[in-house]
Order: structure tokens, then C-alpha cells, then sequence
């Protein structure tokens, strides 16, 4: 038992979220590079090298240079097992993102010096926040022009309503950037950049009081340093590991994934700033990730990552115990008992089998078409479930249909597994079957994955035509009301999910209010549930 509690310490497991272009995958290929996982960082923007980033797998992604679907990386570093999930930074998969975050124990953002707080990374705080899971801020690119330090702080608190706690501060930036002061130990860390950016830095190591300092930072910096550092010293918030762990206070890192300066700094505070697993809830109250009986949850499912097997993997999140290959476990939803197939860890889509995991650890298990987002698992003789996971609402809808009627079969397939991943909800008319088919996106690039991924996974091309309605409702009282005899408008189209459940479509947010306004006792929601 001693192995099992020692394990699950030093696991942690972490989300990194950002806008787009922020830095987010560079600053995960880092993290590799420093657990020995990579010899080698890919170049994201890669248009003049082959390289692409480990993370970024899938063919749409490296034409494209960026993340369409979450990566799950593990490494061992200093001691810790970390489990990395990189989530995508493009709006447009903002759900895939959310279902990711709930795997997580913490989240690192990534803020771009030079734009501050940025849409897209709103968006993804708030998810953060609803889970009021601990948030780590990493300021990145200081080697480029950057805005005042103070100015950014003032911006994650004013704009995301968060505290922050600068744990090391920025000696100049762009041209004029010569590293960072180690608030705790007083240290600068001084950098040297090499020839073009791409290697790794030369790292010294200074005391505030040196005698070389001044010699290696200049005047001008050095006095704003100290003048910095007496102001951080009497107006900044102070460091308060509670605050951090409830997500009230941000711990804020100054430096520059690019060039490798300032990650180590930020990863050995990190790893000792945040906790082992924590313990989920379910149904029956919270479960300790350190019980000793296995139990887990499905939070993603991805089909074809490997063209050469074409087969469909379910990630699921340990939450408690142990996991050892060939296990019996309990499936909660589908009410039976199986083994998980082929257990492996995975970088990126690279994969290893494993024969044993612990509470904290992402594994993929083969799926033959049984799990669905949101499945619990765990020891033959429980039957809890872990909290469902919310489906959003999509914003986009259009009739998609294949081009050549000879191909129905693989369609129907194709575009049923895409829908079973989560990418995509796909709809019928409700008294029809599969004929016509309705998918419904949260952002318009996700039509494009579609489309991409049914032509080189399933060779299908297929038709869309777009669709004028924006807003959808599940009925939540299905079970009191005839749908047949909702009385409607005019743009009102009443269509069914692949489960079955009535929902309803609507050209105008107003015609939502007079559905309800002319149909008493009807209640319709935003949200359905995996």
C-alpha cells in the first residue's frame, strides 16, 4: 500500500490553455524536452522545415500549424510522473477543451507579453473556473517587444478577476531582455540569447547583490529592477498556497518557451506549488484518489489515430487506486463486466502499452464502439458515477450529405464516429431516420476537420449545405410532452439526437421565449449531458 500512496504523490496532472498563438504547444514541447521525453522541439510554424510539433498529430493540424484536438503527454521529471494535456486554443473547439479540463487537476495559461489577456483565453479561464481548479500564469515571449509587466497584472486581475502573485519578475524585454529575478531567492537568472532564438540559453545565475550584476544586466536595468522589486515588495499580493489551491490566486512566471528561458525556473516551482490528484465527485459523495479501488472516467474518445489500424481510443482519467493490464473492471453505463484492451500511455500519438497506472494518469484503452464521454468505471461490486460531463450547445448547423450514394455505409460510419468523439453532434429530422442527417458544431472550422477527416480517414466527400438556424433547446420534461404537438414558429424545426432525445431548433433567440410563451409547462435547456 506504501507503493500505491507513494506513486499517486507524485503524480501531477496538469491542463495548458491559451489563445491561439500564445506560445501554448511551443511551451509543451519545453516541458519534454526538460523530462527527457524529446531530443528534439518540432517547429510549429514549421513552413520551411518538416518538423512539425509532437502534439500536433493529426494531418489538418500541420497543414494548418494548429491544435484541433486535445494531446495527452506523460514524462517523469525531478521525481514527479507528469501527465500534460494539451488542449486546442482555437474557439472553435472550445468543447473539446472543456471535456479536457475536467480530466485535470490544474491549468497552466499562457498569456502572450506583447497582446495580454486575449478572447480565447477569457473563454477558457472561465471553464477553468467552474471547476475552480488552481491557475498558473506564464507570461510568455519576453524576448520579443512586451507590454509594462505591471500593466499585464493589472490585466489578468481586471479582465479575469483573479489575483495574482508575480513569483519572478522580468528584467527588461525584446532586444533589451536579460532574464528574470527569483523574487523567493533573491536570485537573477540572467539570459543569453544564441544565434536565431532556437537554442537553448545560457542560464547565469546571480545574486541580487553581486558585484557582477550591474556588468550583466546594465544601469537602467538594474535600477529599474530594484525600483520594481521595492514596489512588488509593498503593493503586490502576497503568495498563499490556500488561495492558489481554491483558484482564487493566480502564481504569475515571467520568460520565453521559444528561446527555453525561464521553463525550468517555472516547472520546479510549479510541480512544488501543486497538489497530487484530487479526490472527484460522484453520485455517492467524493472519491479519494487515494483508495485503493480502481475507478475511472471516460473524458475523450479519438477514432483512426493510427491509419494503419484504424481503431478508436477512449482516454480515461484515473481517479483512485490502481490500474494493472488485464483487470476486470465495471462498466457503470453499459451495466456489465469487461477487460480495458490494450491499455497504453501515450505522447501525442506515439504509444506505449502499459501494464500498470495510478490514480492522476491518462490512459487509452481500445474501444470497439462500447464507451461514450462521460462513462464511469471502477471495481466489480460499485456502481457510482462520476458527475456527467456538459455537452454544448452548437452554434452552427448544416444538412451534410455523401456525394456518392455508393458510399452510405462508410458515411454513416465516418460521420457517427466523429459525433461519438465529441468534434461534432449529429441530429435526424425527428420522424425520420438516417436519410438526412443535421450536424451541428460549435464553431465553423469544425465543419472543415469534417470534411478533412471524412475524405482521408473514410475516403468520403460529402455535401454540406448550411443551415439558418443558431439555437437549439433539449427538452428537459421530454417525458411529459407530446413533441408532435408543440405548437411552434414559423423558423422551428423539431429534430432528435442519436440517443433519441427531442430537441428543438431555432432561426431567433425570440422564438426560443414564444415556444415557451405558447406551450405551458414546457421546459427546454441549454445544456444535454454525455
Amino acid at each position: 500500500m506504501a507503493d500505491l500512496k507513494k506513486e499517486i504523490e507524485r503524480r501531477r496532472t496538469f491542463a495548458i490553455i491559451s489563445h491561439p498563438d500564445a506560445g501554448k504547444t511551443t511551451l509543451t514541447e519545453k516541458f519534454l524536452l526538460y523530462g527527457g521525453a524529446i531530443n528534439l522541439a518540432g517547429s510549429v510554424k514549421g513552413k520551411k522545415t518538416a518538423k512539425h510539433a509532437v502534439s500536433d498529430w493529426m494531418e489538418i493540424e500541420k497543414e494548418r500549424g494548429i491544435s484541433v484536438t486535445s494531446s495527452v503527454m506523460q514524462f517523469n521529471y525531478d521525481g514527479y510522473c507528469i501527465n500534460i494535456l494539451d488542449t486546442p486554443g482555437h474557439q472553435d473547439f472550445s468543447e473539446d477543451t472543456y471535456r479536457t479540463l475536467m480530466a485535470a487537476d490544474s491549468a497552466v495559461m499562457v498569456i502572450d507579453a506583447s497582446k495580454g489577456v486575449e478572447a480565447q483565453t477569457i473563454k477558457l479561464f472561465k471553464v477553468c473556473l467552474l471547476r475552480n481548479i488552481p491557475i498558473f500564469t506564464f507570461i510568455n515571449k519576453m524576448d520579443r517587444e512586451a507590454r509594462d509587466p505591471f500593466d499585464l497584472m493589472d490585466e489578468i486581475e481586471s479582465v479575469l478577476g483573479i489575483k495574482t502573485c508575480p513569483i519572478n519578475w522580468p528584467i527588461g524585454n525584446g532586444k533589451d531582455f536579460r532574464g528574470v529575478y527569483d523574487r523567493r531567492t533573491r536570485h537573477i537568472h540572467a539570459f543569453t540569447a544564441f544565434a536565431n532564438g532556437q537554442k537553448e540559453v545560457d542560464d547565469t545565475d546571480l545574486t541580487v547583490d553581486s558585484p557582477d550584476v550591474v556588468s550583466v544586466i546594465g544601469d537602467t536595468l538594474y535600477e529599474k529592477l530594484i525600483e520594481d522589486v521595492e514596489l512588488l515588495d509593498g503593493a503586490s499580493n502576497e503568495f498563499d498556497i490556500k488561495e492558489v489551491t481554491e483558484g482564487k490566486l493566480s502564481p504569475v512566471f515571467f520568460g520565453s518557451a521559444l528561446t527555453n528561458f525561464g521553463i525550468e525556473l517555472f516547472l520546479n516551482y510549479f510541480l512544488e506549488m501543486t497538489s497530487p490528484p484530487l479526490p472527484r465527485m460522484s453520485d455517492e459523495g467524493l472519491i479519494d484518489s487515494f483508495d485503493p479501488d480502481f475507478s475511472a472516467f471516460v473524458f475523450k474518445i479519438q477514432a483512426n489515430m493510427n491509419k494503419a489500424h484504424r481503431d478508436r481510443i477512449a482516454f480515461m482519467r484515473i481517479c483512485s487506486g490502481r490500474f494493472d493490464a488485464g483487470m476486470e473492471v465495471y462498466h457503470v453505463q453499459g451495466n456489465k463486466k469487461q477487460k480495458l484492451l490494450q491499455p497504453q500511455q501515450l505522447m501525442a500519438s506515439e504509444r506505449k502499452v502499459v501494464s500498470e497506472a495510478y490514480a492522476g494518469d491518462i490512459i487509452g484503452v481500445f474501444d470497439p464502439g462500447i464507451f461514450s464521454i462521460g462513462d464511469t468505471l471502477c471495481v466489480p461490486g460499485k456502481k457510482f458515477r462520476f458527475e456527467g460531463i456538459p455537452t454544448f450547445a452548437p452554434e452552427h448547423f448544416a444538412r451534410v450529405r455523401q456525394v456518392d450514394t455508393m458510399k452510405r455505409k462508410q458515411f454513416i460510419k465516418g460521420i457517427s464516429q466523429i459525433a461519438q468523439e465529441g468534434a461534432i453532434q449529429i441530429f435526424q429530422e425527428y420522424n425520420t431516420g438516417m436519410e438526412e442527417i443535421i450536424v451541428g458544431v460549435v464553431g465553423v472550422l469544425q465543419f472543415d476537420v469534417l470534411k478533412h477527416r471524412l475524405h482521408s480517414e473514410y475516403g468520403v466527400e460529402i455535401r454540406m449545405d448550411m443551415m439558418p438556424h443558431e439555437y437549439i433547446r433539449w427538452i428537459a420534461n421530454k417525458d411529459e410532452v407530446d413533441v408532435a404537438r408543440i405548437v411552434g414558429t414559423s423558423d422551428m424545426k423539431r429534430i432528435k439526437d442519436l440517443k433519441g432525445n427531442p430537441l428543438l431548433l431555432f432561426v431567433h433567440e425570440w422564438a426560443v421565449n414564444t415556444v415557451l410563451d405558447k406551450n405551458k409547462g414546457l421546459e427546454l435547456s441549454e445544456f444535454g449531458r454525455w
